[in-house]
């Protein structure tokens, strides 16, 4: 069964390059396109796609009203949200992706209409080869489900895996956190969720600059700890969550008398990221030893699994999300079969085991 695509955007010219990439993908029917998101909507009803590729910034209806009318009338189609590297489009980008949008992706602006061409495909492949894939769960799930009737399932317990427990003897002083794909949707319903815990959280999210910063704002207003974009040689705070900027990595120092630093550097890509979570991940081993939570969740690929294992080398705890509360089951997965994780949790639990580490 093919995936069946529906290309909204006011310009023609991102319609005609989007479409044609998708085209050539195996497994992927381009259902038609819509100029605004008012035409969507209509075209949704009659084309029934499974997903729709949507500009933010447009005439009559933008990108984030449209995906608010299709999460009521249509819950089903996905969005993969195309944006434009402006403030304005990350802050709706993020207020999109809080609603349940797939991914994003940010309109390439190499100067080259070839090079941006293959950007846009760089970036496209992948998410619509992970969205498929969930797709395809997500029937196996809905096929699996139990007959009317029957007694609901108890709610979802975390799962101690096969990993060696951990022998340390003290509390963490520290959380580390990796996440990617439908990370800004996980995150607004994991940290406000976080009563103050006298310990700083470092996050490393995939995403490019400018989106950081407006993920961090929007965190901000939501969560009991302060939440910002990291600065470099800022001195670490307790209850402060520091977000990796976009296109930098970061890393824990150690600071004057005793204290931590942050620093951020233009180190080469790691695992093809920039900020990538192996990187931050090996610093908090470094700075806080056993007396740290190492926590990866949802999101496409492999990086965190190096860093987690560095991290339980040390004795640190180490946390994963389950595969049904993941949008994308690949970072936690890896790690999972790797053993390097102590607890499995859905996400609505990893709150309450990352207090149950520090307290």
């Amino acid at each position: 069964m093919k995936l069946r695509v529906l290309v909204v955007d006011d310009t023609i010219m991102y319609r005609k390059v989007v479409g044609d990439i998708l085209a050539e993908m195996p497994g992927v029917e381009v259902v038609g396109t819509a100029n605004n998101g008012r035409i969507a909507l209509t075209r949704i009803a009659s084309l029934k796609p499974d997903l729709i590729t949507l500009d933010v910034e447009m005439p009559v209806m933008d990108g984030l009203e449209t995906l608010q009318e299709i999460q009521k009338s249509h819950p089903d189609v996905g969005a993969i949200m195309l944006s434009s590297w402006t403030k304005r489009g990350s802050d709706i980008t993020m207020k999109a992706l809080e609603l349940g949008a797939f991914d994003f992706i940010p309109k390439p602006d190499a100067e080259a209409m070839q090079a941006n061409v293959q950007l846009l495909k760089g970036a496209l492949l992948p998410r619509i080869k992970a969205f498929a894939k969930r797709l395809e769960l997500k029937l196996l799930l809905k096929q699996t489900v139990r007959p009317s009737g029957a007694a609901s399932p108890a709610a979802p317990k975390p799962v101690v895996t096969t990993a060696a427990p951990s022998r340390r003897t003290g509390k963490s002083k520290a959380v580390a956190i990796g996440i990617s794909t439908g990370g800004p949707n996980a995150l607004t319903k994991m940290l406000p969720q976080l009563p103050r815990l006298g310990v700083p959280i470092f996050v490393v999210q995939h995403m490019p600059p400018v989106f950081t910063k407006s993920l961090a704002e929007s965190l901000d207003a939501k969560c009991q700890y302060e939440v910002r974009e990291a600065e470099h040689n800022e001195t670490v705070r307790p209850d402060v969550i520091y977000i990796a900027p976009g296109g930098k990595h970061m890393r824990v120092a150690a600071g004057q008398g005793g204290t931590k630093v942050i620093q951020i550097t233009d180190d080469p890509p790691e695992n093809n990221c920039k900020p990538a979570v192996d990187y931050m991940f090996r610093s908090v081993a470094r700075e806080y030893g056993a007396l740290s939570t190492g926590v990866i969740m949802t999101g496409m690929g492999g990086d965190g699994t190096l860093g987690l294992r560095v991290l339980k080398s040390f004795g640190a705890v180490t946390i994963g999300q389950d595969e049904e509360s993941c949008v994308v089951y690949g970072m936690p997965k890896m790690a999972a079969e790797a053993g390097v994780v102590d607890v499995v949790a859905p996400l609505q639990s990893i709150a309450s085991e990352i207090v149950r580490t520090v307290r």
